[in-house]
């Protein structure tokens, strides 16, 4: 069975980005349809993957991260508005996959991604 998970890393502080919310969306055309929803743990992953099972099939996804409300949770001054507040990554999935890792590796001014394993 496929699934897809995620993880977030804190690079301005050297750590797992806890607590951060992140939506996964599909997107129909102009659409997005929310798929799930959920909050990364401790380790900065999600407890669950976002998608598996009968849920799991190819198309175009959306991921948001709501970097900026970490951010300020974690007391960091970001200027208004934050240069990242939501991180938005759109990507494709082919079922024929078994899995997409798709990690966050973000600070208050930059972020970076790819297809792990």
């Amino acid at each position: 069975m496929g699934r897809l998970t995620t993880h977030v890393l804190d690079a301005a502080h050297g750590c797992p980005g806890s607590s951060i919310k992140v939506e996964l969306y599909r997107v129909e055309g102009s659409q997005l349809e929310l798929v799930a929803s959920a909050l990364t743990n401790s380790d900065g992953r999600c407890d669950a993957p976002l998608l598996e099972g009968d849920t799991y099939r190819s198309g175009v996804y959306q991921l948001q991260f709501s970097a900026g409300d970490y951010y300020r949770a974690r007391g960091v001054q970001l200027p208004q508005p934050a240069f990242l507040d939501v991180v938005v990554l759109r990507f494709g999935i082919s079922a024929e996959q078994d899995h997409y890792h798709v990690p966050l590796l973000i600070s208050p001014y930059s972020y970076s991604t790819y297809r792990g394993s």
